[in-house]
């Protein structure tokens, strides 16, 4: 386990965009919190992808999907008030949550989570 993915940083590896080469070096053993799975597969579609190629090319980059379990959903609840003013999502807080519960950093391509003050490790891959 190298990180913990956003939804944001491991787009930008699937559609090879600015930041994705930063991505692709976290990979294969990436963490990626179920919810910021869920989020990846309806973006993917958005953008015209067929959903079997979608799970096929995820499969392969070889991120670990950790389940969004009691102890996660709690934390991710918890940091509501304190992201609130950010505009952080369920995503960004389930990928918050699950990188301090691992104390690993986090990766993504938002940079308002530059301005948190949790203890997290934030990495901006842009």
């Amino acid at each position: 386990m190298t990180a913990v993915l956003d939804a944001s940083a491991l787009l930008a590896a699937y559609f090879d965009e600015p930041g994705g080469d930063q991505v692709r070096g976290t990979l294969p053993g990436a963490l990626l919190s179920s919810v910021n799975y869920t989020e990846v597969i309806g973006k993917c579609l958005d953008r015209g992808e067929a959903f079997s190629d979608t799970l096929r090319k995820l499969a392969a980059m070889g991120v670990r999907i950790v389940a969004h379990d009691i102890r996660l959903a709690r934390r991710a609840g918890e940091l509501r008030p304190l992201t609130r003013s950010l505009g952080m999502s369920l995503g960004d807080r389930a990928c918050l949550a699950l990188a301090e519960r691992e104390g690993l950093p986090a990766l993504t391509a938002d940079r308002s989570w530059k301005a948190l003050a949790l203890g997290v490790d934030v990495r901006l891959i842009r």
